[in-house]
């Protein structure tokens, strides 16, 4: 069993612009926007235990600025759990991490964040 403890070098500044972006749009209120990046950082983040806690804190946050109380509880339980999985390497490979979609379930990977697992050299 490979444990995952931190984000690789070569992706690290894939997910840090991700949250970058995420903050713009949040600071500016674009909601929709700021909830896309916040969803790729969480594709990009979810293998490592940091970035996907972050990630779920995020939402957490997210969901309390939209006044989402199916979002508030959803995160909540991802957080207690999203990063024990990242660590032992059991997470629903391409799952965008919001209370909208079940937090086991797998998803395709678009084309683009591909592409950056590819160039970081992570095998998904």
């Amino acid at each position: 069993m490979k444990f995952y403890t931190s984000i690789p070098k070569k992706l690290k500044p894939y997910f840090n612009n991700e949250i970058k972006k995420y903050k713009i749009e949040y600071s500016n209120n674009h909601l929709e926007k700021a909830w896309f990046h916040l969803e790729r950082a969480h594709i990009i983040g979810q293998k490592f235990p940091f970035q996907h806690t972050y990630v779920h804190w995020k939402m957490l946050e997210f969901g309390f600025k939209i006044k989402s109380l199916k979002e508030i509880k959803g995160q909540i339980f991802r957080l207690i759990f999203g990063g024990i999985k990242s660590f032992v390497g059991k997470i629903p490979i391409g799952n965008p991490g919001g209370s909208n979609v079940s937090a086991l379930q797998s998803f395709p990977i678009d084309e683009d964040l591909h592409i950056i697992f590819t160039k970081a050299g992570i095998k998904i």
